[in-house]
């Protein structure tokens, strides 16, 4: 079986689990993961925390970014700049009106500012057990990661799921970039000592 294939397997196996994870929490709200998040990750109060606007069953990071946001942290956003391009980061703050982007997900109007952002936050289908994130395909985090990562090594990323999207075996391919931790909710695993 080919790495694509692979990965193709997976990604549907990883969206029933976070369905169903998603269900049992949904009641919960997106406060699930605020505990082990401000427990475990260091975060400077002036931080520029990127982050995303959920979509569908993905962890949602709102009452988080608004945590962060009321400590002094600047929270951006993602958005699509086009095809095969690395995202940018824009400014925002509870309030501001966002725009759907090219595939239906909500981003910051282009005229926000953009910052580089010194944590990011990413979605995701499955994580691994040595960092290992599975996306949805496009490269979209990828590509952006690794620019970001050229830029300032000390950036962390920072992946936010439910436990049950842990999987035993996930292919990785060479352009593919690990995440620093994974927070869930039952705690925080920092892959960086790993």
């Amino acid at each position: 079986m080919s790495a694509e294939q692979a990965k193709k397997e997976a990604r549907l196996l990883a969206k029933s689990r976070r369905a169903v994870a998603f269900e049992k929490f949904e009641g919960l709200g997106g406060g699930l993961f605020v505990q082990p998040f401000i427990q475990s990750i260091p975060i400077a109060p002036s931080a520029v925390v990127a982050a995303y606007v959920a979509k569908g069953d993905e962890a949602d990071p709102s009452v988080l970014t608004d945590i962060l946001s009321g400590h002094g942290c600047k929270i951006v956003l993602p958005r699509v700049v086009g095809p095969d391009q690395p995202l940018t980061f824009c400014a925002w703050k509870r309030g501001d009106q966002l725009v759907p982007g090219p595939f239906g997900i909500l981003e910051p109007k282009a005229s926000a500012p953009e910052l580089v952002p010194d944590i990011v936050i990413v979605p995701l289908l499955a994580y691994g057990a040595q960092g290992q994130r599975l996306g949805y395909g496009g490269g979209y985090y990828d590509r952006t990661l690794a620019l970001l990562r050229a830029r300032n090594p000390a950036i962390l990323v920072i992946g936010l799921a439910f436990a049950a999207q842990e999987v035993t075996h996930l292919a990785i391919e060479s352009n593919d970039q690990a995440l620093d931790w994974i927070v869930t909710e039952r705690g925080a695993t920092d892959f960086r000592k790993s």
